[in-house]
């Protein structure tokens, strides 16, 4: 393998880890630190994909529709979290139950509204080389706006006075509403963060990949196991998993086939999780 073949292999491997961790932060949110298994997650970044094509085609510029969807999604798990999830919480088989049902409902109206498959935007941004080796830019942009993302949802719950309420609102809702704070104000933002967060996904990834109603499963499925390997940290234990797994994933599939990546993913998380069910940074110091 010459050094251009390994410079591209490990770049390509980077962007696929790029692209099951933006799928993850939402759900990372939601189901790592409010503890709730939303089985609709796949279908919010579908409506965030979605969102973001059709504001395209209407002549919206990308990244301002790529913020569009964002809010919009935002706004959307906001009126889904006061309507079902708040009933809910402390009941992880009926969240379970409920956010299956959304999933159906969003998937089977998907269908309806735009089929079973549509035409995508293109990538924008152009390509560079890596010897013989041609890559999209927008792949590095991609990368680059995935840290960004994590740092910035891990500055915004350990710095900001938001993200203190919000942790204790999680951690202890009754002790968090005995000093005064809105707990079910301050569960209604973090599940609209969270939200906003797989739409945000939606966007940036439907130039890459085409927008179905089914989109969502390709990365949700990961998503879940890697939030769940990440252990009491979320955010910087489903960063760790997510980039080891993903990567390994990665070079599996270069070297092999897709195939033989996806089983790699699989038995390397079950292994984990038989010798650590408690999660990778379980043991570990940090906030977050």
């Amino acid at each position: 393998m010459g050094i251009d073949q390994l410079a591209s292999t490990a770049l390509t491997a980077l962007f696929s880890v790029s692209f099951l961790l933006i799928a993850s932060v939402g759900l990372a949110v939601i189901f790592g630190m409010m503890g709730v298994i939303n089985l609709a997650h796949g279908e919010f970044l579908m409506m965030g994909a979605y969102a973001t094509l059709v504001a395209t085609k209407a002549g919206v510029p990308f990244p301002l529709a790529v913020l569009l969807a964002t809010l919009g999604l935002a706004v959307f798990g906001a009126i889904v979290e006061k309507s079902i999830i708040q009933f809910l919480y402390g009941r992880l088989f009926d969240t379970l139950l409920a956010t299956w049902g959304l999933g159906m409902i969003l998937y089977q109206l998907a269908i309806l509204m735009f089929g079973a498959s549509t035409s995508g935007i293109g990538l924008p941004m152009g390509s560079f080389h890596v010897g013989g080796y041609s890559m999209p830019v927008y792949y590095l942009f991609l990368t680059a706006v995935t840290g960004i993302t994590f740092i910035a949802v891990y500055l915004i719950f350990v710095k900001t006075r938001y993200g203190i309420m919000a942790r204790a609102a999680i951690q202890n809702p009754s002790m968090a509403a005995s000093v005064g704070i809105e707990t079910k104000r301050i569960n209604t933002i973090t599940f609209s963060l969270g939200a906003g967060l797989a739409g945000l996904a939606g966007g940036l990834l439907v130039p890459a990949f085409p927008a179905t109603p089914d989109m969502g499963l390709a990365f949700v499925s990961k998503a879940f196991l890697a939030v769940v390997m990440a252990g009491p940290l979320t955010l910087t234990g489903t960063f760790a998993s997510m980039g080891g797994l993903g990567g390994l994933s990665s070079l599996t599939s270069s070297i092999f086939t897709s195939v033989a990546g996806d089983v790699a993913f699989f038995v390397v998380t079950i292994v984990i999780l038989r010798f650590f069910p408690n999660g990778i940074s379980r043991g570990w110091r940090g906030k977050l």
